[in-house]
């Protein structure tokens, strides 16, 4: 099985994706690991999430004491920091980097920060690989659409992110690379839902930035479905993208509001952000092909590639603007994925109504 045994490293492992990930590892539907690190800077998140686990209602210290002795490892430190992440590497299978400085706007206004997080850190990580001769199997680099035909420096910095982990295939044998990509996670901190729900909650207005913004839907099992099926089936340097469905924010704005006296404002785009989310671009779209449910995108660099590489390839851009669901299924949706309750939303155990 795939994780049977198997020693586990979650960068950014307190994060919504992080804790999902960490979820399923623990179900044990695919093998039991023998240790799961979450590694992090933040330890008021990783104090109440080890709390969390070890089914505590109030933290003592033993907590800490038996924190390396258990399955589950939490670990303060920093990607950004070589002798930190090295450390952490040491007896590692399996990485998953999910650290990453991610919100636009807080990109545009501490650039160099990105920079230190977003690219330093995936470096650090390839470094201390190839420098410390560790036998990490594979690295699994967790990208987002922003890093196709970037205006942002969150884009920026990912679409290097990208790069590094992909070329690092090239002189480091024994470990393979690769990248998953997605847009927007519903649900996700810092998406724009949870705020829908909050604004809703308090009576309105809802913001939207702008009336054509679209978006790819995307839960957050959807994401680590994706991770985990790179991990059984990617190869070294591909980049691995979900074939999801999208929506115009103003129909996901007016599927939750439900007929509520509510009304919608249009805020302006924020610094940085894009009207629509774009997975594949069209220059990749000429080696990007289907594998099962989703895309894979062949590694630019002609070494990586396979010799037998053949289509039907894309042949075009992968955008949210382009095949768009109606306001109903975007409503069937969202109560699929329990954002609704027959048309009524749940928030923090409430419904609003």
């Amino acid at each position: 099985m795939l994780f049977e045994g198997k020693r586990v490293l979650i960068t950014g492992g307190t994060g919504s994706l992080g804790k999902v990930l960490l979820r399923r590892l623990l179900s044990g539907q695919d093998g039991r690991p023998d240790k799961i690190i979450v590694f992090s800077r933040d330890e008021a998140k990783q104090h109440f999430l080890r709390v969390e686990y070890q089914n505590r209602s109030i933290a003592t210290d033993e907590i800490i004491y038996r924190n390396f002795d258990d399955l589950l490892e939490f670990r303060i430190g920093d990607v950004r920091d070589f002798h930190s992440i090295s450390a952490a590497l040491r007896g590692v299978d399996l990485v998953f980097n999910a650290a990453a400085l991610k919100q636009v706007p807080t990109c545009e206004y501490f650039p160099y920060e990105a920079v230190r997080t977003n690219i330093s850190g995936p470096e650090n990580i390839v470094r201390a690989i190839r420098e410390l001769k560790l036998d990490v199997e594979t690295v699994v680099g967790i990208s987002t659409d922003k890093a196709v035909k970037p205006v942002n420096v969150m884009g920026m910095t990912k679409a290097l992110q990208e790069r590094i982990f992909a070329r690092a295939n090239l002189y480091i044998k024994d470990t393979r690379f690769v990248i998953v990509r997605y847009g927007n996670v519903l649900a996700s901190r810092g998406s724009v839902i949870p705020l829908f729900h909050e604004q809703i909650k308090n009576g309105g207005p809802l913001t939207i930035t702008d009336e054509g913004m679209t978006r790819f839907l995307l839960s957050l099992n959807d994401a680590v479905d994706l991770i985990f099926t790179a991990l059984r089936q990617g190869k070294p340097g591909e980049t691995h993208i979900p074939i999801v469905p999208a929506a115009r924010m103003v129909d996901v704005a007016a599927a939750l509001i439900n007929g509520r006296d509510i009304e919608t404002t249009i805020t302006g785009i924020r610094p940085g952000e894009k009207l629509h989310e774009i997975l594949v671009s069209e220059e990749e779209g000429h080696r990007t092909f289907r594998r099962g449910a989703n895309y894979v995108i062949a590694p630019i660099l002609p070494e990586l590639q396979a010799p037998d590489l053949k289509g039907p390839f894309l042949n075009q851009e992968y955008s949210s603007g382009d095949d768009l669901m109606n306001l109903d299924q975007v409503r069937g949706l969202l109560i699929e994925r329990k954002l609704m309750v027959d048309g009524d939303i749940e928030y923090e155990g409430e419904m609003l109504r």
